[in-house]
């Protein structure tokens, strides 16, 4: 998002506490590729520091604030809910009162499809979504209404977009296309839980990014869903991904994960009408992006931690 940002010729001021929720090398990655560029910054902070959080936003005036921090990953917030909580709802908290003091008038937050819980998909933004199955999904649900609480108290414009399964490359270690591509090119096994018919609507980063950034626009208070629109199985992900790599997958197969729910699908109707947005990377192509990135980057990609 921020390299959209830059090339747009937007001036951006990145903040991340470069915690070690996943292995550091992916996020130093990241930001390798940004620094040394014109009209970028970076802050190492976190968001729940909330003196910190008020400094930087006192060195504006900003347009916007798009909020991407969160802990993520909805099997590992039942080890440690305390963390989530901080972070994924204190943390907007304090954004959110730093725009309110600053005079910043819009605030973009990152959500989740995990708010949906196991309801009937696809999922529309308009379903009650009161009933999150994890830590992580309570935690991004409750982030939603403060930001709700602050567009009605304070006027702040507030644009909630809820994420679905987004992958590329240098993508997170916990999620299935990094885990998979990595256990497939290592000859190692592929954790797959249940039978692999739960599909998930895998969405590039890039046309996050895309949507995102599109979302800046004055919208008064919206929550929108950014997906594919397209579930896809997860063993029809498997056998894709061994195609492309040119390699058998060994499956060991565990019993299903109570939280898992067993499909996740945006309906994107309200992205199309709102934002002018619709997905332009289709999965085959992602996953060739993605697949390209591990093989380059093999020589420490390969020992990156992922979660079983």
């Amino acid at each position: 998002m921020a390299q959209q940002l830059l090339a747009n010729g937007d001036s951006v001021v990145g903040v991340d506490s470069l915690n070690t929720a996943y292995d550091v090398r992916l996020k130093q990655w990241r930001l390798h590729n940004l620094e040394g560029m014109s009209n970028f910054q970076f802050h190492k902070l976190d968001i729940t520091d909330q003196e910190s959080v008020s400094g930087i936003m006192e060195q504006g005036p900003f347009d916007g604030v798009i909020n991407l921090a969160a802990r993520a990953g909805v099997r590992q917030s039942l080890e440690d809910p305390k963390i989530y909580y901080e972070t994924n709802l204190t943390g907007v908290l304090y954004l959110l009162e730093a725009c309110r003091q600053n005079g910043i008038g819009k605030f973009v937050q990152a959500s989740t499809s995990s708010a949906y819980g196991d309801d009937e998909a696809p999922f529309q933004e308009d379903a009650p979504a009161n009933r999150p199955i994890s830590p992580y999904a309570a935690s991004k649900k409750a982030a939603e209404n403060l930001c709700h609480v602050y567009h009605h108290a304070h006027g702040i414009d507030v644009s909630v977009l809820r994420y679905f399964t987004v992958f590329g490359p240098a993508g997170r270690p916990d999620m299935a296309i990094y885990r998979f591509i990595r256990w497939i090119r290592e000859g190692e096994s592929i954790v797959m839980y249940g039978d692999g018919s739960q599909s998930r609507d895998f969405t590039f980063v890039g046309d996050i990014a895309r949507g995102t950034i599109a979302a800046l626009k004055p919208l008064g208070f919206e929550i929108v869903n950014l997906g594919a629109d397209r579930p896809v199985e997860i063993r029809s992900l498997i056998k894709t991904l061994e195609e492309l790599m040119e390699k058998s997958a060994v499956i060991d197969q565990r019993p299903k994960n109570r939280l898992d729910v067993s499909t996740t699908w945006a309906e994107i109707s309200k992205a199309k009408s709102l934002l002018g947005w619709e997905p332009e990377v289709e999965l085959v192509k992602g996953l060739r992006r993605s697949v390209d990135w591990y093989q380059e980057h093999r020589k420490w990609a390969k020992d990156v931690s992922v979660w079983v």
